[in-house]
């Protein structure tokens, strides 16, 4: 972290434009009328590439705006999953890899492709999900972030599956951040992450700029 300038930096962050669902821009000021150029943004919380806060499942009351920002920092494992199929359950077994050497405080980010996905009916319906023996692992590794490329962590269409898998990892304080993108351009097993959710009183989640330094 000392020498910025001798890594590389990769943006995991999907664009955020009017193609994802629940964003409007609209235009706001224009140069030629009021002297500046400005937009209205209405983004869907949990809109792109997003950090859930507890209180999205009431688990706790802990707010967006809350969560440590000393939290929002912190070394990274990146797994190699693109071998998963459609629907996949993730289990501990795909830990093997980092399971000996991943410590307390460290996070994990899941590489499926299925960002590359985005914008099919697959990416929302056909997702890799986190199964509940691998959530209940995490906690006991004290795993910081959870970091994947699908919508969620778990079956959108299943919401008894979405609130367990949740559930689990925020009862364990494991911050949940979803649809990161641009995997595929690291080449190290482990990298550092920002992950720096918009900074929103009472929100639930918001969207968040992710940068991996490796």
């Amino acid at each position: 972290m000392n020498d910025i300038s001798s890594k590389k930096i990769v943006d995991l962050t999907m664009l955020i434009d009017e193609e994802m669902t629940g964003v409007a821009i609209t235009s706001a000021k224009n140069l030629a009328k009021d002297g500046w150029n400005a937009s209205t943004l209405h983004l869907y919380s949990h809109s792109g590439t997003h950090m859930d806060a507890p209180i999205h499942f009431e688990v706790t009351k802990q707010t967006i705006e809350q969560i440590d920002a000393n939290r929002l920092i912190s070394e990274a494992w990146i797994l190699d999953l693109t071998h998963l199929k459609p629907k996949a359950l993730i289990g501990v077994k795909e830990m093997q890899p980092i399971e000996q050497k991943i410590k307390k405080g460290e996070s994990i980010l899941l590489h499926t492709g299925w960002s590359k996905k985005t914008n099919t009916e697959a990416y929302r319906n056909d997702l890799p999900r986190i199964s509940a023996d691998l959530a209940v692992w995490m906690g006991k590794k004290g795993v910081n972030i959870i970091g994947v490329e699908s919508p969620s962590i778990a079956d959108v269409n299943n919401i008894e599956e979405v609130t367990e898998i949740h559930t689990i990892l925020m009862r364990n304080n494991v911050i949940i951040v979803e649809g990161l993108t641009n995997l595929e351009q690291l080449s190290k097993e482990k990298i550092t992450l920002i992950a720096a959710p918009l900074k929103v009183k009472d929100g639930d989640g918001a969207p968040a700029r992710v940068l991996a330094l490796e």
